[in-house]
């Protein structure tokens, strides 16, 4: 049975990280079906949205500690050159999920810890349950909060004195705490998680397939963006690469029609 479980509706991909009995801890196989499956889809068109969630009570507890120690040899026996082998096998999973033109919707349920954590920030949107806790928490078990993008993604979404309060100490956050920093999109309850990501992904259907894709690879560049102008050149760039696409006008007549768009199909 495989560790990350993909069902194909239509345009959109569900993708559940399938380990319940391990709280979705990443197992060096779920690491590879994560990394496998987000840098394939650089290259898909018939893949429009993904929604990632974690099956059962947890959306991930991070790294499976009991695998990767292998019953209490210590990590620290590999060599340095492995160690960065690895480590890079796992890092590369947000820089996919950050490169693929999808974007990508997080229903986090319950614990979303360490790489969990950077899974749910590598996301789009982020929907949330009550009792969700997350936590960058590499700190609390010897290493460095700064992992996995954490360090990059957290700080831009909540500044840079609130991301050293929660990576520095560990410190979990709540679905409260979470939304107040903007960090969660929508709280609600775990049978909504899935009814609430729909409607996303609906809103998002009746964008065209390029200005979708633009919209998510602008959105990436301007928050790097070197000032005002860059940013614009590239909105300028999208608006004429998008007004010029076959689905531009139909587009253009379900708005004014008030329908839905049926854009023209595409092949992976």
């Amino acid at each position: 049975m495989a560790d990350l479980e993909l069902r194909q509706d239509g345009e959109v991909i569900w993708a559940t990280m399938n380990r319940p009995d391990r709280l979705n801890a990443l197992s060096r196989n779920l690491v590879k079906e994560l990394r496998d499956f987000f840098v394939g889809l650089y290259w898909r068109r018939d893949v429009r949205v993904v929604v990632l969630t974690g099956a059962g009570n947890a959306f991930c507890a991070g790294l499976d500690l009991k695998e990767s120690t292998g019953g209490g040899n210590r990590e620290g026996r590999r060599s340095i050159g492995a160690g960065l082998t690895s480590q890079r096998e796992i890092s590369e999973i947000v820089i996919a999920m950050r490169r693929c033109p999808q974007p990508i919707i997080s229903c986090v349920n319950g614990a979303a810890a360490g790489g969990g954590f950077a899974l749910a920030l590598a996301s789009d949107i982020r929907i949330a349950t009550p009792n969700v806790r997350m936590n960058a928490a590499f700190i609390r078990i010897g290493l460095s909060a700064c992992d996995i993008g954490v360090s990059y993604f957290l700080p831009r979404m909540v500044g840079a004195s609130v991301a050293a309060e929660y990576m520095l100490t560990g410190r979990f956050i709540d679905a409260r705490r979470g939304h107040e920093l903007g960090l969660i999109n929508k709280v609600v309850e775990k049978d909504q998680l899935q009814a609430e990501a729909q409607g996303y992904v609906d809103d998002m259907l009746h964008a065209t397939p390029l200005g979708l894709r633009l919209t998510k690879e602008c959105l990436n560049h301007a928050i790097d963006a070197q000032g005002l102008e860059a940013a614009i050149a590239m909105e300028d760039r999208n608006q004429i690469l998008a007004s010029s696409d076959g689905d531009f006008g139909e587009g253009v007549a379900a708005f004014l029609e008030k329908r839905k768009p049926v854009y023209s199909k595409r092949e992976g």
